[in-house]
């Protein structure tokens, strides 16, 4: 039985990439941080499930920021494959928190690469590190691929290029499968509400059964590449099962703008987004990224991978949960109010 250590597992991507490893037989191990409240929701249906739970889905707590607990957990769990998902990934928020952006997302990414080398010195290990498509910024060309080079436009995006290059250098320095997946926006039922879909989806469902007024947004025109969570861990998987260590654009080649975005999420509830929607200055970037479109070529023709789901059926999918989701909340109002 393979094993895997997947870091940020209580994450959309890390709950979908434990899924599809329980599937494929491995046993999965997973990086949780200590908290006064349970944060494994995204894993619940599947902690609860006597076929993978306890055995093959173990659960550690500790911090990526904690570099000898991290080596101390690799060392121990002797793991196949080990997959760096965590991050503070909110592009606003690291305007805010960069110092702990950079910590978490850039050093925390150094930390694994250093458990994982000193792994690889009695054990082989695979790793793949969590790249992002903001990394490109201000883009110089389009579509974005693999040698496209990189051009940070906030505190997040540049702790993803320390990562990216720290990853090269432990595979070229080590001698370690250390790889970059690339991924462009990609977002599900469990994407986190703060981010700008699912805030649209949350907000919509709740606008169609009266449950909110308004949904306050920023800039309309930022155009996203927008690809469903599930079929891109996938990718992941398939960059750590390759002859040659490489680095992977994982994304649709489909750029839709946040305005076309509400098209489709509202449009499928039967409204007219141009009534509910407010800019509000406050969720304006302090430097935008204006246009991301990666160019996925080279992972189908080296991995046989390309996405599955379009960006209007994203956003459906995405739709149908948070209707549900709406819906029990107002029953739950109706019945207080009784």
């Amino acid at each position: 039985m393979k094993k895997a250590f997947i870091t940020g597992i209580t994450g959309q991507d890390g709950s979908y990439l434990a899924e599809l490893l329980l599937d494929k037989g491995y046993q999965v191990h997973g990086l949780v941080r200590r908290s006064s409240t349970f944060n494994t929701d995204r894993l619940d249906h599947v902690l609860q499930d006597p076929q993978t739970a306890d055995a093959k889905l173990i659960l550690h707590h500790g911090d990526i920021t904690d570099g000898q607990g991290i080596t101390n957990l690799v060392s121990e769990i002797q793991p196949d494959e080990i997959y760096n998902l965590a991050a503070q990934s909110h592009v606003r928020v690291s305007f805010d928190n960069p110092v702990y952006t950079a910590n978490v997302t850039g050093v925390g990414a150094l930390h694994v690469l250093e458990a994982a080398r000193k792994l690889n010195e009695t054990k082989p290990v695979r790793v793949y590190q969590a790249s992002s498509s903001e990394m490109y910024g201000n883009v110089t060309e389009s579509p974005q691929t693999e040698t496209t080079p990189f051009f940070p436009q906030s505190p997040y995006a540049c702790a993803k290029v320390f990562a990216y290059h720290q990853t090269v250098n432990y595979r070229n320095a080590y001698d370690l499968f250390a790889v970059n997946g690339i991924l462009f926006n990609h977002e599900s039922p469990r994407r986190g509400e703060t981010f700008v879909t699912r805030k649209i989806t949350r907000a919509a469902t709740r606008i169609k059964l009266g449950l909110q007024d308004k949904l306050f947004l920023g800039n309309l025109e930022s155009q996203r590449d927008w690809g469903f969570a599930k079929d891109y861990v996938e990718g992941m998987w398939l960059m750590l099962q390759a002859d040659q260590a490489e680095d992977f654009v994982f994304a649709t080649g489909q750029p839709h703008t946040i305005r076309q975005f509400l098209g489709f999420v509202f449009g499928y509830l039967d409204l007219d987004w141009n009534d509910y929607v407010q800019i509000d200055p406050r969720y304006f970037r302090p430097t935008e990224v204006n246009l991301l479109k990666g160019d996925y070529s080279k992972a189908k023709s080296k991995l046989g991978w390309e996405p599955k789901t379009s960006c209007q059926e994203l956003a459906e999918l995405m739709v149908d949960h948070d209707l549900e989701l709406a819906r029990n909340e107002a029953t739950k109002s109706s019945l207080a109010q009784q």
